[in-house]
């Protein structure tokens, strides 16, 4: 996803062309980045490519991208050809000379006149021509657009101005969440395809162990293995969500675990405890819902588990079931500020936020200094500015200096 985009429009005020040039830069960047690290046994390249519908365009602040897929299922009517043709055309050097009624591969047209890359004038000129109408107020232009992308707007929608209206019509025409989850049903793995070629290295333990050949198989008779990657705060106070993926089995309510913290060793004691599932949730967005069981390749959120891990950890039903091996991060908490209360008596909330907030982020480090300072530590000035955030209005919900 090639983000931020809405800046390149708004503020530095470019045209199409110079934004192609600029994607077609970072795409080539990207895919060095990965043919470096390609592995050969996945069963399909990883290199991504517009044309294949694996890059989407757009600006994650406004909740709007777009990706080559979806503008060619619309001009493949218009043009009647078929929608890998179409996708084809809208990405490199294509021109459509619209006087002779055909496509080139060069910028002259029959009448000796320049013509603008497919890209750029079917997709990247009536997005910023809309962007910037929208920002402007400039209600002929949008109302003459809206019908062409089939964007109604309602009438309260219409006193909305700058920004604000940009991102609701933006939203409506090519929102961020279809952009993305077009990808990811498209283009990513199934569990049973990708587990394959993960298990070994997801697998601490021996090849030859049923939880091993479960994991590999994603097999939902076979014995439970999930990863819990993190602890999602509740309503209820101090509580976590154990929030991870079920690699195989079946996980359900009430039943007993193997809750296995990062240090565990098989036939020890140490980090291990058996316990039972009080609930089986699923966590969609903001919203919680309780299910009674949940089948391998989901994600699940498993309440009753947060006083045994710390924030991340393997449960499993087998006895000689090893751990799957714990996430490691390339970035280090560097970062660090000193937080305190504005109001001596709001104490408590702070410790206790700043407790919760170390829980839900696995990159956040927060310690108390000898000197009786609580320092909170991120891995750059954004990650702590959120994690400031969070505590201030999530965690502590108090005000902090």
């Amino acid at each position: 996803m090639i983000n931020k985009i809405d800046r390149g429009i708004l503020e530095l005020q470019v045209d199409g062309e110079n934004m192609f040039q600029q994607f077609q830069r970072v795409i080539e960047n990207s895919n060095v980045v990965i043919s470096t690290y390609e592995c050969e046994d996945m069963g399909e390249a990883q290199q991504v490519d517009p044309v294949n519908g694996t890059v989407a365009f757009g600006s994650a602040l406004f909740g709007w991208a777009f990706t080559c897929t979806m503008f060619a299922k619309t001009y493949s009517k218009k043009f009647g050809i078929s929608r890998d043709k179409m996708m084809e055309k809208l990405w490199g050097d294509n021109y459509f000379d619209n006087a002779g009624k055909k496509w080139k591969n060069h910028k002259e047209s029959d009448a000796g006149k320049e013509l603008k890359r497919a890209f750029v004038s079917f997709m990247m000129e009536p997005i910023i021509r809309l962007c910037r109408a929208a920002f402007n107020g400039e209600w002929e232009k949008i109302d003459k657009m809206l019908p062409t992308v089939e964007v109604t707007l309602k009438a309260d929608e219409r006193t909305l101005q700058g920004k604000h209206l940009m991102k609701c019509i933006f939203q409506k025409w090519i929102n961020a969440a279809e952009a993305l989850l077009e990808m990811i049903i498209m283009k990513l793995p199934s569990p049973v395809k990708a587990q394959k070629y993960r298990a070994a290295y997801l697998y601490e333990g021996p090849q030859d162990d049923v939880s091993y050949k479960a994991l590999r198989d994603c097999d939902k008779d076979g014995p439970l293995m999930i990863f819990i990657s993190k602890m999602v705060p509740t309503n209820d106070k101090g509580r976590f969500y154990a929030f991870g993926r079920v690699f195989s089995g079946v996980v359900s309510t009430g039943q007993k675990v193997r809750i296995m913290g990062p240090n565990y060793v098989p036939g020890s004691k140490n980090d291990l405890n058996v316990k039972n599932i009080q609930r089986t949730v699923i966590m969609m967005a903001g919203k919680v819902e309780a299910v009674p069981d949940v089948p391998c390749g989901n994600t699940v959120g498993l309440v009753g588990v947060d006083q045994y891990l710390l924030k991340q950890g393997t449960i499993a039903t087998a006895e000689d079931a090893h751990n799957i091996r714990v996430m490691k991060y390339s970035v280090s908490p560097v970062v660090r500020v000193a937080v305190d209360v504005k109001n001596a008596s709001d104490l408590p909330k702070l410790v206790e936020g700043l407790k919760k907030l170390s829980k839900s982020d696995p990159l956040v480090l927060c310690y108390t200094e000898e000197s009786g300072e609580h320092i909170i530590a991120g891995c750059g000035e954004l990650h702590v500015e959120i994690c400031l955030k969070d505590l201030i209005e999530e965690y502590a919900k108090c005000d902090i200096k």
